[in-house]
């Protein structure tokens, strides 16, 4: 489902969705070099606040799972008009009292946020915007995953490039929460196809899955070695 400009909470798909697709992103995307990277970190991740996209320079996202079935999405598009809609838009307005309100107020003040979204309830739910808005970034920042075609195009021309049945397939088991140790040695075995691939790489994405939670209980087992050397 394509999303709307400004867009609406029912253009996402559950938060436990939205987070299972993200997060796959996030375990292709992981390397050493990445996590050395620390606060300057571009591309997709995972730490211990959540998920991110940042590309420094037109789109940055948090995506953070509360607890109790709550999550907190926000962040910045360069197509998001909200920041600097007159009169002024409250994006915590009928925000629930579970936020981490002073550090989205202290991102508010710094003019860094461009849209606010919470899940509880299991249902999507933001600020009211005024009729005139333009557009408020969900789209340009969050359809590569509210939108499954797209995160599928985006795995199979990624850098770690997949066959669209094994990125099919990853994403199914990845929103199921049920991803298998035969499974994940395929998610560690798409590192070994890029030529930057390194052996560390292949810690760093046990890393991110772990983090993630998106495996079947059980121990995680690494694919068979074929690292260099």
């Amino acid at each position: 489902m394509a999303i709307d400009r400004p867009g609406r909470p029912e253009n996402l798909p559950a938060a436990e969705v939205l987070w299972a697709r993200w997060a796959l992103a996030a375990v292709l995307e992981a390397t050493a070099m990445a996590e050395a990277q620390g606060v300057r970190r571009v591309g997709t991740w995972i730490d211990d606040r959540g998920l991110h996209l940042d590309d420094r320079g037109c789109t940055w996202w948090t995506f953070q799972h509360l607890g109790a079935g709550r999550y907190l999405l926000y962040g910045e598009d360069e197509s998001s008009a909200v920041k600097w809609h007159e009169p002024s838009i409250d994006m915590l307005a009928q925000a629930p009292d579970w936020l981490p309100y002073e550090h989205l107020r202290g991102l508010l003040e710094g003019w860094e946020l461009g849209c606010v979204y919470w899940y509880e309830d299991g249902a999507w739910a933001r600020a009211p915007y005024p009729g005139d808005l333009d557009d408020d970034g969900l789209d340009c920042g969050m359809s590569r995953f509210a939108v499954r075609e797209e995160l599928l195009r985006d795995l199979i021309a990624s850098e770690r490039g997949l066959p669209r049945d094994r990125a099919d397939g990853l994403v199914a088991a990845a929103e199921a929460r049920s991803l298998t140790a035969v499974e994940i040695g395929e998610v560690l075995d798409a590192a070994a196809a890029a030529d930057e691939y390194v052996a560390a790489d292949r810690e760093a994405m046990l890393r991110s899955l772990e983090l993630a939670a998106l495996t079947a209980p059980g121990p995680v087992v690494p694919a068979a070695s074929n690292e260099p050397g």
